[in-house]
């Protein structure tokens, strides 16, 4: 097969963008290795040549079509390309020469679905992660539900040009009242096609402010337009559910509290208090109004709750000159490294938090740390949880591990974000 991006082989074939626009590219060896077995992401140091495009002189826009080809001009993969950023292709399809079209998007999107059977078929949760970007193979996209409204965020640029298409599908496939669309900020910082905005109602019904939506027979709602992702969340939902397993009977401490999902979790299962922790005034208000929802449960009508609003470092600090003990303290901070050169500052914060949360953990109790950067292993993690825990003198028995859950996959490395800690706190 020829690699001019115009040949009449390549158009409709394995990939013809909206505009009608092919580009053809070579890679250096290695990246075609990668992208032959199957990562989804071609660098623009790794590209050795591009041919074709709209003036034929391999310039590109957002969402044009990227065939990539080997040294022997066979077909190797495709996807879209996006010169905004260093990741320049988004890998759709290796292997085979196959076109960017409908079918393929709904093929993405059909196997998605088949993914969370468990969670569609559950009446108790009404709020999860139907597409996961490179992880069920359509990079840089994203799509929540909460309830029959859907929220897609996009990542990427490249995929402006192709919305009403993957619109249709999403519509076939997941039959929301609504879709809502939500713009990474490298997305919003980029020209943007006419009538494209932060937070607009791409189709259906114009949902109100807050959406409600049921998490494991909870009640919550989601800010879809404003609020930090998509509006909530959802990658959390089982270890809130493993934190209210530990909480009946118990004093929960809930530090960078956000909306307050470990505190009504902790609430519903028993616990007898609950301090709620965060920076935001919003978020603590958010977490009672809640809990509010959530007093038709009478463990949650019997808790007592306190909302604290404040830097969670220096909150700690505090609680424990007065002389505050709970069974179980939850650290589930914001990520700490955006990127490579923040690691080590990082560890360093998890480790004082772990220092400064041991401090208040009775004897016998849980600490239960989080981290949410690809760039912090769980290995990494759990080595700065002991090291500020060796500090304060206490001995942490790790119980359980946890990563991502079923809505949030992990098909490469770099896309395993997600770690809790489940430690014993011990002298």
């Amino acid at each position: 097969m020829a690699d001019r991006a115009h040949d009449a082989r390549l158009g409709g074939g394995p990939g013809e963008g909206p505009r009608g626009v092919n580009l053809a590219v070579r890679l250096a060896p290695e990246a075609l290795r990668h992208v032959r077995r199957g990562h989804p992401w071609v660098f623009d140091r790794s590209i050795a040549s591009v041919r074709g495009g709209r003036n034929g002189d391999g310039t590109g826009e957002p969402g044009d079509v990227a065939v990539v080809f080997d040294d022997r001009r066979r077909f190797a993969a495709v996807g879209l390309w996006d010169p905004t950023s260093p990741i320049r292709i988004k890998v759709l399809h290796a292997g085979a020469p196959r076109p960017v079209d409908r079918r393929l998007w709904d093929d993405r999107l059909a196997a998605a679905v088949d993914r969370r059977t468990s969670l569609a078929s559950d009446p108790t949760t009404t709020a999860w992660r139907v597409l996961h970007g490179e992880d069920d193979a359509m990079p840089g996209l994203v799509v929540d539900r909460y309830g029959d409204v859907a929220v897609l965020k996009v990542y990427s640029p490249a995929w402006l040009p192709h919305l009403d298409s993957v619109l249709d599908v999403l519509e076939d496939r997941v039959g929301p009242s609504a879709v809502l669309l939500r713009l990474a900020r490298s997305v919003q910082s980029a020209p943007l096609p006419a009538g494209i905005s932060e937070g607009m109602t791409l189709r259906g019904i114009e949902p109100p402010e807050r959406v409600g939506f049921r998490e494991l027979g909870l009640r919550f709602t989601a800010d879809v337009r404003r609020g930090q992702k998509t509006g909530w969340f959802l990658d959390q939902r089982d270890n809130r559910r493993r934190v209210g397993e530990l909480a009946a009977g118990a004093s929960v401490l809930d530090v960078f509290c956000c909306g307050g999902g470990f505190t009504v979790h902790a609430a519903a299962a028993g616990a007898s208090q609950v301090h709620s922790v965060d920076l935001s005034p919003h978020a603590v208000a958010e977490t009672a109004r809640h809990l509010e929802m959530n007093r038709s449960i009478p463990a949650v009508r019997r808790l007592r709750h306190r909302g604290i609003v404040g830097d969670a470092f220096e909150v700690l600090a505090q609680l424990e000159r007065g002389g505050e003990h709970y069974d179980v303290v939850v650290v589930d901070p914001p990520s700490f490294a955006n990127r490579r050169a923040d690691v080590a500052g990082a560890l360093r914060a998890y480790s004082t938090l772990t220092d400064r949360a041991v401090r208040l953990v009775r004897p016998g109790g849980m600490l239960v740390q989080a981290s949410c950067s690809s760039r912090v292993s769980g290995e990494d993690l759990e080595r700065s949880m002991r090291s500020g825990a060796a500090r304060s003198g206490r001995r942490l028995e790790v119980v359980r591990r946890t990563g991502q859950p079923v809505d949030h996959p992990v098909a490469i490395d770099e896309r395993a974000y997600l770690c809790a800690v489940f430690a014993r706190v011990g002298r």
